[in-house]
């Protein structure tokens, strides 16, 4: 029983180095990583990697939310990430690397599904960084994109054998579509949540009026309302 339980605990030991490795290798050379990555094999290695990277996710995320640089709203709701990341990061893989398959044969690869599933997993090797990174507003999600950019490209030059002025023309322009999104999204999440503190505080105020003062407030608030569809 304890040569068993040593032995798992070794393997898993190995798992966790080698997903880690895999890691620091796509981040620091990708073209290199993906020249030799098997473009078969299975998906059980690829899952493996992209659910350790969405735990790794969870658990950054977790100790942001700790700070409040986090985006859960609740330590609950941070801990519960943590356990749903790897999860979605699976079920997500395997939509992403569908589009991706789709966007590959388009541009004339004649690699399998199976192959542009390994890429998309492989390429999740950042996300630990760009949460991070994804804490400084607008900077981080610009970042973020421009590097998937950069691994999707270098997935096509060397997984998918397409010519580089192409992949960066058709790349380029998806995912400045998405930076746009993505900028403009932040942008009103921003805003918004400025009118809420805004009316919170305009709340506040309100409430610490007394009923004469309260009465005009609402009395001065309706002749406004009313000019103004008077001037229209």
């Amino acid at each position: 029983m304890v040569d068993n339980k040593s032995m798992t605990e070794e393997r898993m030991k190995q798992n966790v180095i080698a997903i880690l490795n895999t890691m620091k290798e796509v981040i620091i050379d990708p073209a290199g990583f993906f020249r030799k990555m098997p473009k078969s094999g299975g998906f059980v290695d690829p899952i493996i990697f992209i659910m350790g990277m969405g735990l790794l996710v969870g658990v950054i995320n977790l100790i942001l939310s700790i700070v409040g640089l986090g985006f859960a709203a609740s330590f609950g709701k941070a801990l519960l990430f943590v356990v749903l990341t790897p999860v979605f990061a699976v079920i997500f893989g395997f939509v992403g690397a569908a589009i991706m398959f789709i966007i590959w044969k388009i541009m004339g690869s004649q690699e399998s599904f199976e192959t542009a599933y390994r890429c998309g997993a492989y390429a999740s090797a950042i996300t630990p960084v760009t949460t991070i990174i994804g804490t400084v507003p607008y900077l981080g999600s610009m970042i973020g994109m421009v590097w998937m950019t950069y691994l999707m490209v270098s997935a096509s030059i060397e997984v998918h054998g397409i010519k580089a002025k192409i992949a960066w023309i058709v790349f380029g322009i998806i995912f400045g579509l998405f930076l746009l999104i993505n900028l403009s999204a932040t942008y009103g999440a921003r805003h918004l949540s400025g009118e809420l503190k805004q009316w919170q505080y305009s709340q506040k105020e309100f409430d610490k009026m007394t009923a004469e003062e309260k009465g005009k407030s609402v009395g001065a608030f309706l002749k406004g309302m009313q000019k103004g569809v008077e001037k229209e």
